[in-house]
């Protein structure tokens, strides 16, 4: 239709503008969304598990869903490795076991052949290329049973324990080198948290990440909502993550927000998200859900008052 109106158009995908899906996946934005912001290596947050990931065997990012743990893990994999040939990522879930991690078999037409996890894979790379750093990123480290995934590994992640040799449950001798770094997401509220602060305590560095205010508005300055708006959706947020305090499953995080253009995706917002988050954390305070929703359904059905700013700043 267009080379109709104008002869030899050239019609572009926003892929191939650089403004894409695919676009920002192949980046180093630490995100596949068009709209996600460029983290550079001297952003604070990735210089310090930077810092973090040269004393502790490993960094764990750690707080409630939505603070953009899984978005610096990424970049700072980025940072350290260089390259994306140097880090890979992981999730961990309920059935993940040490053959899927370590080393495994999976079956072939006339048999079983051995297969490398991502951790032995990744270490035997680490170990033959020792002018580059490899990172390995595992999101949702308290899905999985840790002890079992890591097995004999556990133990030399540790700083103090790289470069020593230990065998493996196929008799292979390997060794955690200096150059190989584990970042992990984790939500500090899951199920199995405890056995993974008994067994990373003193190996892994704790980085928490919290609900941030700031980010939400850095968010929201970009949404195209009125201002008004804005300033009652910050107060909300204040709000519900001040209950938060006495009640984490309330936690709120500000990337929830990162899809918001207008009134309508606000209203999806909730219908679709928020609304479960609130009915979980509150099941057995129906008094306090239904004041939070209530709060919510101000945003967009009343005028601003001084109570929205005065809550946006707690």
């Amino acid at each position: 239709m267009f080379d109709s109106l104008v002869p030899n158009v050239r019609i572009l995908s926003a892929d191939q503008l650089g403004i894409g899906v695919l676009a920002k996946a192949a980046t180093s934005h630490a995100s596949s969304a068009p709209d996600a912001p460029v983290v550079t290596n001297e952003h604070p947050r990735v210089q310090e598990i930077i810092r973090l990931s040269n004393v502790y065997g490993g960094v764990i990012l750690t707080g409630p869903p939505g603070t953009s743990k899984s978005f610096y893990a990424a970049a700072a994999a980025a940072a350290l490795a260089g390259d994306e040939s140097r880090y890979s990522f992981v999730q961990f879930h309920a059935s993940f076991q040490y053959e899927d991690f370590m080393v495994g078999y999976s079956p072939t037409e006339k048999g079983f052949k051995e297969k490398k996890g991502p951790f032995l894979e990744l270490i035997e790379k680490a170990d033959k290329d020792r002018e580059h750093t490899y990172v390995l990123v595992i999101d949702e480290l308290s899905r999985a049973d840790v002890g079992r995934v890591f097995g004999e590994a556990l133990t030399y992640v540790e700083r103090s324990k790289r470069e020593l040799s230990f065998v493996i449950a196929n008799g292979l001798k390997t060794k955690v080198p200096s150059n190989f770094v584990i970042i992990a997401t984790m939500n500090p509220f899951d199920r199995g948290v405890d056995e993974v602060d008994a067994a990373f305590e003193r190996r892994f560095a704790k980085v928490a990440m919290e609900p941030d205010r700031l980010q939400l508005l850095s968010i929201l300055s970009d949404s195209g909502l009125e201002d008004t708006t804005q300033h009652r959706i910050a107060g909300w947020f204040g709000k519900v993550n001040g209950l938060a305090k006495a009640n984490p499953a309330a936690a709120v995080g500000h990337a929830y927000f990162a899809g918001v253009t207008d009134e309508s995706s606000l209203v999806d917002l909730w219908n679709y998200q928020l609304q479960y988050v609130v009915q979980r954390a509150f099941r057995r305070d129906q008094n306090t859900a239904a004041e939070v929703e209530t709060a919510w359904n101000r945003i967009l059905n009343e005028p601003s008052s001084d109570d929205d700013v005065q809550s946006a700043e707690t």
